[in-house]
């Protein structure tokens, strides 16, 4: 994994004015007013939480016109906005920020007003999103009970998706859209009139434990790579002087802070700060959800899910016809794998330009 900098480098860099800038980009002692600035907006989730993690190690620095040690080294100011998911998509689709991090099925929508690109994978559901129930034992006994999740999203996909994986026909398996939140808690409270739930961690890993009885009817497993998380920019911004830098910094902070989770001797320090920026979980529970909620970590990994045939031709074609089938796009994007032309291109060059230089 990808140069980990250390306090020392960081020291040294900030303090030797007189230095050549790092190879290839830095910008040594140019004011951080001066440099291109340009923004991310993160939520909530284990693989973006990541970025929350960048920001306390020093890595990039949330505030517009401070530097993290990789703003410092690629001479570009990375300004980090945290917000709810759905604001972050609102800003995205608004143009009031460079790029969002959101879903493959959630890029679709604003592609059509605003052509973008994705430059990142951070993460795939591998269980992180699964059907729970109680008092009932098999999928023939689901079959005519409502399932209480979010209409129009993830969950729902999800949903029908793994229905279809274990063979089974998803109009016999009524869907009625329910907050997760207000799900997973009636749920737990022992609500009657909610016996199934489609729900996504934490969700998921608080009401298995808390409410007694319940089940993994099917989750994400069963759907690999399908739902993907992911870093997306507007081709409009790509555009921009010191874009290339911009992204650069976003892929090195999230490496990096991926070279400390798999490292022995930061995994659990990692893991704390990371579950600290989602639901405040704790370093035991947090590990269990990295490990259904498994991280692209490396550009090679990253690289090869865009490239892969199966997602170019299988996975994306039925994430689209989903989208369009249930209302949750106006209209059909055009859909491309480094063709710059797509309204949504899936983009691997970034990824393999730093695999390149390793």
């Amino acid at each position: 994994m990808k140069h980990l900098l250390t306090l020392t480098l960081a020291v040294a860099v900030a303090g030797c004015s007189q230095k050549a800038a790092p190879k290839g980009d830095g910008a040594d002692a140019t004011p951080a007013k001066d440099l291109p600035s340009f923004t991310l907006a993160w939520s909530e989730y284990p693989s973006w939480s990541v970025f929350g993690v960048a920001h306390e190690e020093g890595l990039l620095n949330k505030a517009k016109g401070e530097l993290g040690s990789i703003e410092k080294e690629l001479g570009v100011d990375v300004v980090l906005v945290q917000a709810d998911y759905e604001a972050c998509l609102g800003q995205y689709a608004n143009s009031t920020i460079d790029a969002v991090c959101m879903t493959n099925m959630d890029a679709l929508a604003p592609a059509t007003g605003r052509d973008s690109v994705a430059v990142l994978p951070t993460s795939t559901s591998a269980g992180a999103d699964a059907c729970i129930a109680v008092g009932i034992d098999s999928l023939e006994d689901l079959k005519g009970t409502a399932t209480f999740g979010l209409e129009k999203s993830v969950s729902q996909y999800a949903f029908e998706r793994g229905l279809e994986a274990e063979g089974q026909n998803p109009a016999d398996f009524p869907f009625r859209n329910m907050d997760p939140a207000n799900a997973a808690l009636a749920m737990q409270t022992g609500d009657a009139e909610v016996k199934s739930i489609m729900v996504w961690n934490p969700f998921v890993l608080q009401t298995l434990r808390d409410r007694d009885g319940s089940k993994r009817m099917f989750d994400s497993k069963a759907i690999p790579e399908e739902i993907i998380d992911m870093v997306i920019v507007g081709k409009d911004t790509l555009a921009k002087p010191g874009a290339d830098k911009f992204v650069k910094a976003v892929l090195m902070a999230f490496y990096q802070v991926n070279e400390r989770l798999a490292a022995d001797d930061t995994r659990d320090a990692t893991l704390t700060a990371l579950g600290e920026k989602f639901s405040s979980l704790g370093v035991e529970d947090m590990a269990i959800v990295c490990e259904e909620t498994k991280m692209y970590a490396t550009p090679a990994d990253g690289a090869a899910l865009f490239e892969k045939e199966s997602f170019q031709k299988t996975t994306m074609p039925e994430v689209v016809a989903f989208c369009v089938s249930h209302d949750i796009v106006a209209e059909e994007p055009t859909v491309g794998f480094g063709d710059a032309a797509s309204q949504l291109n899936f983009d691997a060059s970034f990824m393999k330009a730093m695999s390149e230089t390793k």
